[in-house]
């Protein structure tokens, strides 16, 4: 597997870095803080959470081990698996100030548009309990002093890769370019095709008008040199030829390496063609990994992960990740907080990084054999984790969703072929720049 050098570093993502890279030296693992779990028998707690991959089972099986610990009755929300549907969802229930959620699994990005409806979790969760997490998480989910969220996993772009179809024929690695991958891509697709199955695509991806366009779109531009939106200074960068370049050479891919319905693929669309074997190449989190390896799945032993592409810039992989948040509408926020410490725990995140390749948040839990055996990717691509492009979120605040909205609205006119970069992009950053005034 390829390694490379990654230049995209700013924001937390650059903190997140050193932190790690000091984690790894550090050479050994933190010790565990004892946990006395509280009776909390006759309290009913609700979490809303993912269901994208395994997240929705492995969260009821956390949840019936927390009620086993504890005593406590925990419902499972299940909850839209594109992200800015499951924002909306979240605003309808806090707009109204429901009790019927007491834990929310909230997006990295969201902490400043959520921030008035959290409990500060640093007032229930012990501060040597907070320090096993990346700092720079932290840090991000902390909003004028509230700690707004306990972070689950984190998250960063891969490309998937079939390794006996680069094999067959005849490549010795992944793609190192987009343009090496949209070549290698309709070679394949070709030749499969020809012998046999018609069904056979070279790329599949997120295209879908929703957040996760947005982090794909923002590793495209971001790795031809084209900025990352909107600049931690505020300076609204995106209006610009590398990000034109990147945006065109996507649109080429539909239809042609990628299929025509693309542009309504989020990531388990992209995820049952490649795992059904019809896909040579796909982008996509981490949680995919262990599914691909899954004995259900067609190609098990045959799918590698590397980092995404380089378009002249270096690779780019968006920073993702998931927290948990107590609602301030909660009529039980201690026990609430009691669950999403046990959510967050050592223990947890180590389960769900074993069975499910969820990345921890927790620095130790890279260095668990356990943990590198199960997911070797963890530790052979650390740094597409540690370097990841953060999206404009910390800047642009609880004005991202509009941003954000307004980003990935642009690019997908581009890929369904309704207007050109070059027409899309003079009317985004017009936008983008009323929106932050």
């Amino acid at each position: 597997m390829s390694q490379r050098s990654w230049r995209r570093m700013q924001g937390w993502g650059a903190a997140l870095a050193f932190l790690l890279a000091m984690a790894l030296l550090s050479g050994a693992a933190a010790a565990q803080p004892e946990v006395q779990w509280p009776d909390l028998s006759g309290v009913s707690l609700t979490v809303a959470a993912g269901a994208v991959g395994q997240e929705l089972q492995l969260t009821k099986e956390a949840a019936a081990a927390f009620s086993e610990l504890t005593g406590a009755k925990v419902d499972v929300l299940e909850t839209p698996d594109l992200a800015t549907d499951r924002l909306g969802l979240y605003l309808q229930y806090l707009g109204a100030r429901s009790p019927d959620i007491d834990v929310y699994q909230i997006d990295v990005i969201w902490p400043g548009i959520l921030a008035e409806h959290a409990v500060d979790l640093s007032q229930y969760v012990p501060e040597e309990e907070i320090a096993q997490h990346f700092p720079a998480i932290i840090e991000n989910n902390t909003v004028d002093g509230k700690l707004v969220g306990l972070p689950w996993f984190t998250d960063a772009g891969l490309l998937y890769y079939r390794t006996d179809l680069l094999e067959k024929y005849g490549y010795d690695g992944p793609p190192q370019t987009w343009q090496e991958l949209t070549d290698m891509a309709k070679a394949i697709q070709e030749g499969e095709r020809a012998a046999g199955n018609r069904s056979f695509w070279g790329f599949v991806w997120q295209g879908n008008r929703y957040e996760g366009l947005t982090c794909d779109a923002l590793e495209w531009q971001a790795s031809f040199g084209g900025g990352s939106i909107i600049e931690p200074d505020g300076t609204v960068s995106v209006n610009n030829a590398k990000t034109a370049e990147a945006l065109n050479l996507a649109r080429s891919w539909v239809g042609t390496i990628s299929p025509p319905g693309v542009t309504t693929y989020a990531e388990e669309e992209a995820r049952a063609i490649f795992q059904s074997g019809n896909a040579a190449f796909m982008r996509n989190w981490p949680y995919a990994y262990a599914l691909a390896q899954g004995e259900d799945s067609a190609v098990a032993g045959k799918a590698d992960v590397a980092p995404l592409p380089s378009g002249g810039a270096g690779s780019a992989a968006t920073l993702g990740g998931w927290e948990l948040m107590v609602s301030t509408y909660s009529r039980n926020q201690e026990a609430a907080a009691w669950l999403a410490r046990y959510l967050a725990s050592y223990e947890e995140q180590k389960r769900r990084a074993v069975i499910g390749s969820f990345n921890p948040t927790i620095e130790a839990l890279y260095e668990d054999p356990e943990v590198l055996a199960a997911s070797p990717f963890m530790g052979s691509l650390y740094d597409v984790f540690t370097h990841a492009v953060a999206r404009p979120s910390t800047v642009s605040g609880d004005r991202y969703n509009e941003v954000s909205t307004a980003y990935f609205t642009a690019v997908h006119q581009v890929l369904t072929g309704e207007a050109t970069a070059e027409q899309v992009l003079p009317r985004l950053d017009s936008e983008l720049k009323r929106i932050m005034r």
